[in-house]
């Protein structure tokens, strides 16, 4: 048995990839994102809940205001990344950890299993990646 709690926030970014694969997405091109965050537990606390809403939707929206508008290929932490929608669920997943870990998501989040990120590139097309706490 798993209870989820799932917040939304969007980013809009630019970027462009290295690599034959990718055809003409080698050329800078935007996208625009719909985030889900999904917060994972086992047991509900003490007041039913898996997290707090609120906390959770302001960690997911300080990594998204981050993120949104910025030309990924000029940031020095992805230089060298191909930051795919795959990795960009990784990315997102990691720093909602860091929240989880430094406490910012409060005295429920230490019953947290899991964090999963999906973000949808269209109503036909989305990614994810979900690791461990």
């Amino acid at each position: 048995m798993t209870f989820a709690v799932t917040v939304r926030d969007h980013i809009m970014i630019a970027h462009s990839f290295s690599g034959e694969s990718f055809g003409p997405a080698q050329r800078l091109h935007g996208a625009t994102f719909v985030v889900d965050a999904s917060f994972r537990a086992d047991e509900l606390d003490e007041d039913g809940v898996v997290v707090d809403i609120g906390r959770a939707a302001d960690a997911l929206h300080q990594i998204t205001s981050a993120l949104t508008y910025r030309n990924l290929d000029d940031e020095p932490e992805f230089d060298g990344v191909n930051t795919t929608t795959e990795r960009m669920c990784q990315v997102i997943a990691d720093r909602l950890a860091a929240h989880v870990a430094d406490g910012r998501l409060g005295p429920a989040a230490g019953r947290l299993s899991s964090v999963g990120v999906t973000l949808h590139e269209s109503h036909i097309a989305w990614a994810s990646y979900e690791r461990t706490l």
